[in-house]
Formats: structure tokens, sequence, C-alpha cells
């Protein structure tokens, strides 16, 4: 399946309008589809809202992943659920993760050209050799500064969860990125990797806030 078509529902496009969808709900419900569906008809309302998806998917999912993370792996009940903790993930997948993946995935399309599978695989070397050590190192500074830890208790919890990080990235993401960048189009591939991240959010959040 090409990057952009999909099969058809009833009275749905066989491609949709410019290669984007008409709802950020879309891009989290059919991932694996491409853009939303586009109806006959849409009007105003059926206009791509890839800002919303690009602002609100990668906030909104790191949130997710820390809820996870405090209730299914550190099981701290809700009365002991810290909300504030959920708060700054949600920060930082709104301020960082969001503009940073989503910068970088405009700039791997311009650097490999193409949607073939050669193209997708240069495209996930790039991803995994390149990109993913710097972002994850940048990620667990980020993370603690936000949890207030002084330059020095930053630097040794990078020395300390770095290594690690990066190892269980490996067993996750290389293939999941393949499909992304041979199946989704560019605009929603923010949004097909976070919600496959929830996850991996959920590690990172535990990883992040360990003491």
């Amino acid at each position: 399946m090409a990057p952009g078509w999909h099969a058809g529902l009833p009275g749905a496009k066989s491609r949709c309008a410019s290669g984007t969808g008409f709802t950020c709900f879309g891009c989290l419900v059919l991932p694996w589809s491409g853009p939303a569906w586009q109806f006959p008809g849409g009007g105003k309302w059926a206009q791509p809202c890839l800002s919303t998806v690009s602002l609100l998917c990668p906030g909104a999912l790191m949130g997710i992943g820390d809820v996870v993370s405090q209730q299914l792996v550190e099981q701290k009940g809700l009365r002991r659920h810290s909300g504030r903790r959920t708060l700054r993930m949600m920060a930082i997948g709104f301020c960082f993760v969001g503009p940073v993946v989503g910068g970088w995935y405009k700039l791997l399309d311009r650097l490999v050209l193409g949607t073939t599978k050669t193209a997708a695989v240069k495209k996930m070397v790039l991803d995994q050799a390149g990109f993913a050590p710097i972002f994850l190192g940048s990620f667990l500074a980020v993370a603690g500064a936000v949890n207030s830890l002084s330059a020095k208790e930053n630097w040794e919890k990078i020395q300390r969860d770095y290594a690690d990080a990066l190892v269980t990235n490996y067993y996750i993401w290389p293939a999941v990125q393949v499909a992304n960048f041979y199946f989704i189009p560019l605009n929603y591939r923010l949004a097909v990797v976070q919600c496959v991240a929830i996850v991996w959010n959920s590690y990172l959040s535990w990883k992040a806030n360990q003491p």
C-alpha cells in the first residue's frame, strides 16, 4: 500500500485530498491506514488540522504514558498518583518531543527522497543511528531539569540511565520506523509514532522519574 492511499469505505474517496485527513482523532484511530477518511462534499469541516495533530498528540500521549507508568508499572493507585508529574510529562511532550521529533521527520524526508522500501530502510538507519541517541540523551536532560535536579544530579542520572534506555529503544523502534516511513505520509508520522509510543512513553516516564 503506497503512502497516501487506502482501501475504500462505502462513499469514501480512494485517496485523501492533498494527502491529509480531516480530523486529529482519525490519525489516532486509524494510524495504520494513513490519513483519516475524506468523504465527498466535506466542505470546511473536512479541512486538515495538522497543527493540532502536531501540538496535541505528543503532549496528550506523553500524559497517557505517565498515567500508565504510575498506575500499571509503579502501581501507585489513584490516591498516590502524582498529577503534577503527569502535567510535567505532558509539558515535555508539548514543548520538546512534538517540535523536535516533528522537525526531524521533515528534515529526514528532505535528506532521503522517495517512498520505496530502500528509502524507508535508509530513513530508519539515519533515525536510529543518528537521531535516537541524541534525542534520548536530550530527553533525559530535559526531564531532569523539569524535575528540578541539579546539574550534577542530572548528569549522574543520565550516566546511569542512558545506556539502558538506548538498548530498550533498539528493541522497539527499528521495525516500527521502517513501517512508519514506508506506509505513513509525512504529516501523520509523528502521530503514529506517538500512538505506538504509549508503551515507550510509559517506560520513559518511569525512567525519567526514578530517584
